[in-house]
């Protein structure tokens, strides 16, 4: 499977992007994203496990805590799957205004 793939299928779950919410600006330690995302820190584990596996997450070690953090570079292969798309859509808007004025 692609990584843009392997992204958004990961992507799918709310659960998954809530956490990656809590993650994305600093590393975040399990038990922190467990509380903060209203889960336990068994379902958070499994849920990190997946955005890790889709290189969605890094995990960084501190002494005995596991702290997350988003991976940058794995969001990108989602962002330049998307990106494919805007050209077609903005000629279609282009084409809808313009027939819209007549």
């Amino acid at each position: 499977m692609d990584a843009a793939a392997s992204a958004l299928r990961a992507l799918a779950d709310p659960s998954r992007r809530r956490i990656l919410t809590v993650v994305r600006d600093r590393p975040v330690a399990v038990g922190d994203i467990a509380e903060q995302v209203g889960m336990s820190q068994q379902a958070v584990s499994h849920h990190l496990r997946v955005l890790r596996d889709s290189g969605l997450v890094t995990e960084q070690r501190d002494r005995t805590r596991h702290l997350y953090v988003v991976r940058t570079d794995g969001l990108s292969a989602v962002r330049e799957y998307l990106d494919d798309f805007w050209p077609a859509h903005l000629r279609a808007l282009k084409s809808a205004a313009e027939a819209s004025r007549g």
